[in-house]
């Protein structure tokens, strides 16, 4: 029987797994359960529980999901304009391991692991509505020209006192006016919750997640944890979904409560998701840096900036996300860019030129970082390749700058998505459909919800 060079690799990579495995499970004989865990279209972690023995099958061949999970909308129900439920009779899906997350649940009250894992056909072929999926066909493009992208998540949310949140809307204890109550990069503040500070950073080690420095950020209870750049932009997006469950996991056990929220109060800025991206070639060489350096920058920036209206719905996807751009929240409002400029959309930090990179500042914490990352990246390689330049960088305050402003209404945000060519050639038609019918029908719901504030007013 001749075996072909794509099953060969595909036979590989499952005895890698296997062998993976095996070691998890020696080196951990104590483990009981398991919990198997995949990213849903909306970043929301799904999956099921299963016995310690279940991740020999997840390895090879899978084990059975439905396809239509990616056809959910944020509440979890079936959409069904998607047109991938019952219509298809619900066919099943493998669901496979990812190589390197099979770890240990260190907040779990029993000894337990976890495995991320993403969607397969029957035939073995990646399921292109996964987002994970998606993702690597972008990532693909640059390994096609010797490119590897290198990407860092910044990571912010708000910790609450579930109690008090769910009967008043409020945070709890630091609640309450006065700029004497946001102690932004305050160290005293990171002090008062060093111990559920340190789980999360014990538990991302124990996970390979590459955690680097925690902040006290702009508004009472709120946080942000950074990663550590990359150079597998799939890893770097793995390692962001893994870490919000950490967080919230970690968050849980100190009867607090972590969202991700994009903006959860009126009057404190929101939770931002912010993403580094530079690129290096086939000697690990930068290329925004040495000669010609700062214009493939240039044009990496303007590809972002030229496709933002296409991609807007994928950094802020949900209803409340709109409420986080306002001027002068340091969420952008206006498509500029600038060099060591805060306030503006995609932001050149400070740096030597061997680390020069750009900054996307778009994107709510509650987005889902493949779709996130497969925007940035598809945007930078787009404005790579046509070799377009950006406007002038904006120095100063870019709200107040005579550019195109962004829409704050999810409605004009689904049509730009949905009649993108831009999101056709880098998704396919069927995902960009799918996609924007979940995202509709999710504003729907919020467009028929009479409000608190309305019933006060006219009953």
């Amino acid at each position: 029987m001749r075996i072909s060079a794509d099953n060969m690799s595909e036979t590989g990579a499952a005895g890698s797994l296997n062998a993976e495995a095996e070691k998890f499970l020696a080196d951990n004989p104590d483990i009981e359960s398991v919990d198997f865990l995949i990213a849903d279209i909306n970043g929301v972690m799904r999956g099921k529980w299963g016995p310690t023995e279940a991740i020999s099958k997840v390895c090879n061949p899978g084990i059975n999901m439905p396809l239509s999970i990616f056809g959910l909308d944020i509440w979890g129900r079936e959409v069904e304009s998607t047109g991938i439920h019952i219509e298809t009779g619900d066919i099943d899906g493998y669901c496979r391991a990812v190589p390197g997350r099979i770890n240990r649940a260190p907040w779990a009250p029993r000894p337990s692991a976890q495995v991320l894992m993403s969607m397969h056909m029957e035939n073995g072929e990646p399921y292109d509505i996964d987002p994970r999926n998606a993702l690597q066909k972008v990532v693909d493009r640059f390994t096609a020209k010797g490119l590897r992208p290198v990407v860092a998540f910044e990571l912010e949310f708000y910790l609450v006192d579930p109690a008090v949140f769910q009967r008043s809307g409020r945070m709890g204890k630091d609640d309450g006016p006065g700029p004497d109550r946001q102690h932004m990069y305050s160290l005293s503040e990171l002090r008062g919750q060093s111990e559920l500070f340190a789980e999360i950073r014990a538990a991302a080690i124990a996970q390979g997640l590459p955690i680097d420095t925690i902040i006290k950020e702009a508004a009472p209870g709120q946080f942000e944890v950074n990663l550590k750049h990359r150079s597998d932009a799939m890893a770097a997006a793995d390692d962001t979904v893994l870490l919000r469950r950490v967080i919230t996991e970690c968050a849980h056990k100190h009867n607090l409560r972590a969202t991700f929220m994009a903006k959860p109060f009126l009057e404190w800025p929101g939770n931002g998701m912010h993403v580094h991206a530079s690129i290096i070639d086939d000697t690990d060489g930068n290329i925004f840096s040495g000669e010609g350096g700062d214009t493939r920058l240039q044009h990496a920036a303007a590809g972002m900036l030229s496709t933002l209206k296409d991609t807007l719905l994928l950094y802020i996807p949900g209803f409340n996300g709109y409420r986080r751009l306002q001027s002068g929240s340091y969420a952008p409002t206006r498509i500029a860019w600038g060099r060591n400029n805060r306030s503006v959309v995609v932001r050149v930090p400070a740096s030597d030129d061997r680390a020069r990179r750009l900054e996307h500042r778009m994107s709510g914490a509650d987005a889902n970082p493949y779709f996130v990352l497969a925007g940035v990246l598809g945007g930078m390689i787009e404005g790579l390749e046509a070799g377009i330049m950006p406007p002038p960088a904006v120095e100063g305050n870019a709200y107040n700058v005579p550019l195109p402003q962004l829409s704050d209404d999810m409605d004009d945000a689904i049509e730009d998505f949905e009649r993108s060519d831009f999101i056709r050639r880098l998704f396919g038609a069927d995902l960009r459909r799918i996609f924007a019918e979940i995202k509709r029908e999710e504003l729907k719901a919020f467009d028929n919800e009479i409000t608190p504030l309305e019933r006060s007013t006219y009953l």
